[in-house]
């Protein structure tokens, strides 16, 4: 019984917090299971969570745990985050664009916009085409798998190189070190899929090749500035998130201490960009929505392959140009992309209407990889439930 007038109490502090932000509160029960579902996230050892639920001109917040462990201060209503991979959709969203121009085709070859950047080791620009970097079916190497916080992931590693940043000349170049994965994909063909951040460092090299402009520039141009995604931007080589902000804690190893990382420097196309969970939604919802793309457009965006990888965690899996694609419980699909850097994921899915979206934000990176898949899977629930109207 104290228990249930504490949570009943708890719950109307935390709808009258939110009438102060001006939210819309959802009606009890949807709150009650937003919340119950944010807390069991938390409970997977996040620090914190945030999370948005957006539907039509009606928005649900909620949060739980601390913003950072010292002050114990909640998390930020509208605190500033690493979006990390979500960038991708940005820039497939840019070229996309360009295709519908006439300025960029999606079978040229890399080796048309990139002379000479993509070769050795079996790698060959002339045989992969800017669809299969868009898709992540071109097999070019990771770079990040060189970079050395990857190498020796460590605290005393992490505070050497946080400052640091390089060109993407460079880091293409890293990941030519290494033989291709697999043959990239030829028209028509079938072939592997994996993830692969090298890709999208060149379609932001292409980007800028067929504009004249960084590819910073006309995700500005193109996206942010006309939706008004007032607290989104790029921050180049700086290393720092505004505030508010939660504070970002990775965990090295398991059982390790969480250790502090929110000053870290990644400033290109794959996982540069900075957000709130309100102009993520917006991103998503317009996209799919069909504000940013023509339909043609649209649909080789959404043109998927499956993306096997991801199936220990999404049913039916798929992977277009910059886009992700999963069954749903109750019937039908949702669209994603999401992202993780150091310290910090985000999680997200929106209606194929766009009518709704939800983004998830989580300022924690687990030690261990069952202790990220049962974050993740407790993340997934939030969105299923919002989605499917639970």
């Amino acid at each position: 019984m104290i228990k249930g007038m504490v949570r009943a109490a708890a719950a109307a502090a935390g709808a009258a917090a939110l009438v102060a932000a001006g939210v819309a509160v959802a009606a009890e029960n949807g709150t009650d299971v937003l919340q119950r579902d944010a807390d069991a996230i938390r409970d997977t050892g996040t620090t914190g969570v945030l999370a948005e639920v957006s539907t039509g001109d009606r928005v649900r917040k909620v949060r739980s745990g601390v913003a950072d462990l010292g002050t114990r201060e909640p998390v930020p209503w509208d605190a500033y985050y690493r979006i990390g991979s979500n960038t991708k959709t940005f820039v497939a969203t840019v070229l996309l664009q360009l295709v519908g121009e006439g300025k960029v085709r999606l079978d040229d070859p890399v080796e048309r916009w990139l002379p000479g950047l993509v070769k050795g080791n079996g790698n060959d620009g002339r045989k992969i085409s800017v669809r299969r970097l868009l898709q992540h079916t071109s097999g070019l190497y990771d770079y990040s798998y060189y970079l050395p916080q990857d190498i020796d992931h460590t605290p005393e590693t992490y505070r050497r190189v946080r400052f640091r940043s390089y060109q993407p000349e460079r880091l293409v170049r890293m990941a030519m070190r290494h033989a291709p994965s697999f043959k990239p994909w030829q028209p028509q063909g079938r072939g592997k899929w994996e993830y692969s951040n090298t890709n999208y460092i060149l379609a932001g090299m292409i980007i800028q090749k067929a504009t004249g402009n960084p590819w910073e520039h006309e995700v500005h141009e193109r996206i942010i500035a006309p939706l008004g995604l007032k607290d989104t931007y790029n921050p180049g080589s700086s290393a720092y998130v505004p505030r508010p902000r939660a504070t970002f804690y990775e965990r090295f190893k398991p059982g390790g201490p969480l250790v502090d990382v929110s000053i870290m420097s990644d400033g290109h196309a794959d996982g540069a960009t900075i957000s709130t969970t309100s102009d993520v939604n917006r991103f998503f919802r317009a996209l799919l929505g069909g504000k940013l793309l023509r339909p043609a457009e649209l649909a080789e965006m959404r043109g998927t392959v499956p993306a096997e990888p991801w199936a220990v965690l999404y049913k039916d899996a798929g992977y277009g140009l910059g886009l992700a694609k999963r069954r749903l419980p109750c019937g039908g699909w949702a669209w994603y992309h999401g992202g993780s850097m150091f310290g910090v994921a985000s999680v997200n899915s929106v209606t194929p209407d766009g009518r709704a979206g939800v983004e998830i934000m989580l300022p924690t990176q687990p030690g261990t990889q069952e202790g990220k898949l049962a974050q993740l899977k407790a993340a997934t629930t939030l969105i299923d439930h919002a989605l499917c109207g639970q």
